[in-house]
């Protein structure tokens, strides 16, 4: 069962990124080379406590579906999502926000799953499915913190006119 840990630094408030990381938008645009798209649940603006999204992409050469649950939400430190449908056995993916004292703003992942299919699973985490995974939060991280840096995120749906 891997967990992948990643922490990004984002020369922005945490309030934008904070909703940065709940937006729709910014998830699509991020992950576009996957033709990532929400497809049912909420499809646009921020996520909310209890919302479902169902996302379809193409990953490792395969369309699939997969829907999530926004569990917990704690405005502006800490948001999860949790599998309820998809290729996975099982994943939790947890978002961390801490607002550091030079006003930047620390973004922490903790994204912990379960592969199916038991020791092919497994072999499949070890050869290439947690690499793969760890490129994909990461591109959309870089994607998060280049919207929130330079102002893009002005054009997404949802947010806010001012975060200052």
């Amino acid at each position: 069962m891997p967990v992948i840990h990643l922490t990004t630094t984002i020369i922005a408030p945490i309030e934008l990124v904070f909703d940065l990381a709940r937006s729709i938008d910014l998830h699509i645009l991020s992950l576009e080379h996957t033709n990532e798209k929400a497809v049912a649940g909420r499809t646009s603006g921020l996520v909310q406590k209890r919302e479902t999204v169902t996302w379809r992409a193409k990953h490792l050469g395969v369309t699939q579906e997969l829907t999530s649950l926004i569990t917990d939400v704690e405005p502006h430190h800490y948001f999860a999502d949790e599998l309820v449908k998809g290729a996975f056995k099982h994943f939790k993916h947890e978002h961390f926000f801490e607002k550091q004292k030079d006003g930047t703003t620390l973004m922490k992942d903790v994204f912990d799953y379960t592969s199916p299919l038991g020791i092919l699973g497994k072999l499949a985490d070890v050869l290439f499915l947690e690499k793969y995974m760890t490129r994909l939060l990461e591109q959309r991280n870089h994607t998060l913190k280049q919207v929130a840096e330079d102002g893009r995120w002005k054009e997404l749906p949802g947010m806010q006119k001012s975060y200052i």
